[in-house]
């Protein structure tokens, strides 16, 4: 059975091998990189899990009992409507069984608890399996992209979830 686990200073560690863990299977999906974040010393991933924790931020990890399979977080942006999701990923073996649905859901919870309006987040061009996920979770392309900074060939594409109906900002 799946279980989510916010991060904390206390998961910190398994935090750190779950975010390594993704960076080395899915590269593109992100905009760090594998041998950015593996040179980090066990600290940064201490003070990132703390950050993550603190007002403002959530990110939790899905795990099948005790084999971490997932992240995510947000944070909620400059505009105090939006919350920003950053990290998502399900280890392949997990995928399409649920664990990433929760892991939005949870994100869902927690941006509709502090009434903001939207989650939004940017999705690589070279990830199509993430466009149509986060399509069948009902998040839509806003038109807004971006260079990708890891890859000039790459770009990242908007996606935005509506929590709270509002006036309309798609370009």
């Amino acid at each position: 059975m799946i279980r989510l686990e916010p991060i904390s200073s206390a998961n910190a560690l398994v935090f750190k091998a779950v975010r390594l863990r993704a960076l080395q299977t899915d590269p593109s999906a992100f905009g760090s990189t594998f041998a950015k974040e593996s040179a980090f010393p066990d600290e940064e991933w201490l003070r990132r899990a703390v950050r993550w924790s603190s007002e403002g931020f959530f990110a939790c990890l899905a795990l099948d009992q005790e084999n971490p399979c997932g992240l995510v977080g947000c944070y909620i942006e400059e505009d105090p409507e939006f919350a920003h999701v950053v990290s998502m990923w399900v280890d392949p073996a997990y995928r399409r069984s649920g664990v990433g649905r929760a892991l939005i859901g949870e994100l869902k919870a927690w941006a509709s608890a502090r009434h903001l309006r939207a989650l939004k987040l940017m999705v690589t061009s070279v990830n199509p399996g993430a466009l149509r996920f986060y399509e069948r979770l009902g998040f839509s392309k806003t038109g807004r992209t971006g260079p990708y900074p890891n890859d000039p060939a790459v770009f990242e594409i908007e996606m935005m979830l509506e929590l709270i109906p509002g006036p309309s900002r798609l370009p």
